[in-house]
């Protein structure tokens, strides 16, 4: 059995402090090797509403692809994610997958995901946990598309975060 090293992008604007830590704990609940950047305040994008705490993590798992997608899934509903379908909207709990492995794939989800290339609340998290990992597109490191990508549009507020233990 093969562990995987898998990359989620974490994001919530609706009691964003709760849903930050309950997507910890969910996280030392399903994963091995869990590992959390800072949490970063940053404003909606798309559409007018409160702003959003990102963060990425990097867990490994034995899990498939479509098993951690549907986990995901799963969770999301859980903590009354509605509106799968609108790309810009509050969420209570989002979860992402952002990197598997270095898979290149387009279902059951676009990997590597794109935004990693667009949004700044993905790349920041990333790089910080990540800095010499190869985008699997591109090639170039987390770090360097980091130091090339224009943060003047897209702001990333690092947030005095204290995680409590994943035991609750």
């Amino acid at each position: 059995m093969s562990l995987h090293q898998v990359f989620i992008g974490i994001g919530s604007n609706i009691e964003r402090e709760f849903h930050t830590r309950e997507a910890y704990r969910l996280l030392h609940q399903y994963f091995d090797n869990v590992l959390v950047s800072p949490v970063y305040d940053c404003p909606a994008e798309g559409f007018d509403g409160p702003g959003f705490y990102n963060w990425v993590a990097r867990v490994d798992t034995s899990l498939s692809l479509e098993a951690i997608y549907q986990l995901f899934k799963q969770l999301e509903a859980e903590y009354g994610r509605k509106d799968w379908y609108k790309k810009h909207c509050s969420r209570t709990m989002d979860l992402d997958l952002l990197c598997f492995d270095q898979m290149v794939c387009d279902a059951p989800v676009t990997l590597p995901r794109a935004e990693i290339l667009q949004r700044a609340f993905v790349l920041r998290p990333l790089a910080d946990i990540a800095p010499d990992m190869r985008h699997p597109v591109v090639g170039k490191t987390f770090s360097q598309l980091w130091q090339a990508f224009d943060h003047s549009k897209q702001l990333t507020t690092p947030v005095d975060f204290k995680w409590s233990s994943p035991q609750g």
